[in-house]
């Protein structure tokens, strides 16, 4: 589905983001690292009936200028992104890094959101765990996997980079991350992960932008860890990809939904990449967070 380009405000600049249209409440989502607001066309398109679904281009990513220079901006700009909006408690959906960026956003008091839904984007572990993990992506190691593997930060011409992107599109029943979505959204994913820039194109996002924000504070008020999940009093659903990242953690994430009522843990037969392989599956969690959003303020306003 094609949304309508639009701008929203931060404390520096602009985001860009894709306004797919519909009415009712606010949906923001959220896409994850290496994603863009183009990877939610096809769950949007399902929506769009019963609700007004955003999607925005984290930091680094996509068709937004702005970079990170910091650990925590990525994520401190959905309180600015809702505030542009106007919307009073939306419901916040995010795809893996995209995942703790509503969570940590919510947990910082930035935005009071009517529901969060986690896909397959969690963090399980305690603060020495998570920085380890943290620092590990600061490796030179690491860098040059993303480069081969993503190509983050290649510099190219438009023949090139038009290529890569039919490429990507023709393999993508045969990639593990994108067996299962439809090649023309691959396309249009892969498509808008490069920036213009003079007379080159920039896939993005570039490794120092994944440098800036695993650059975590071991002392961060808001911390990727388990802990974080304390900070939440709002309806949360996590969704978990049963061939995902945290497959192999069920019983931790399990552990994280038993601690406090008014959270759902909902099992997808999908690898990692839900909103693009499995999105007729992920619409309908959403949009049940929706008509519970929607029965709660009939019942406050009666």
């Amino acid at each position: 589905m094609i949304g309508a380009e639009i701008e929203l405000p931060v404390v520096d600049g602009v985001l860009s983001a894709v306004d797919f249209g519909g009415h009712g409440e606010g949906v923001l989502l959220v896409h994850g690292s290496g994603h863009n607001a183009a990877a939610w066309g096809d769950v949007a398109s399902g929506l769009v009936s019963e609700c007004h679904p955003i999607a925005i281009d984290l930091r680094g990513h996509g068709q937004t200028r702005l970079d990170s220079t910091g650990p925590e901006q990525y994520w401190r700009d959905i309180g600015d992104v809702v505030t542009a909006l106007g919307w009073d408690r939306p419901v916040l959906v995010g795809h893996s890094t995209g995942g703790y960026a509503v969570t940590a956003a919510t947990a910082s008091g930035l935005v009071e959101p009517a529901a969060l839904c986690v896909v397959d984007g969690m963090v399980l572990d305690d603060r020495g765990a998570s920085l380890a993990e943290h620092a590990a992506a600061r490796t030179t190691q690491a860098a040059d996997r993303l480069r081969t593997m993503f190509r983050y930060g290649w510099e190219t011409n438009a023949d090139e980079m038009h290529a890569y992107v039919e490429h990507c599109a023709r393999e993508a029943g045969e990639d593990w991350l994108n067996a299962g979505a439809r090649p023309e959204l691959v396309e249009e994913v892969t498509r808008r992960s490069f920036l213009h820039r003079g007379h080159r194109w920039v896939r993005r996002p570039a490794i120092e932008e994944i440098v800036a924000v695993t650059a975590v504070e071991p002392d961060a008020e808001v911390f990727p860890s388990i802990e974080v999940y304390d900070r939440l009093t709002c309806p949360m659903t996590i969704v978990l990809a049963e061939d995902g990242f945290f497959a192999s953690r069920r019983d931790d994430v399990r552990a994280v939904v038993d601690a406090v009522p008014g959270r759902r843990l909902i099992d997808v037969d999908s690898n990692h990449n839900i909103p693009m392989t499995r999105p007729a599956d992920l619409t309908a969690i959403i949009l049940d967070l929706v008509r519970d959003r929607a029965a709660a303020s009939i019942g406050n306003v009666d």
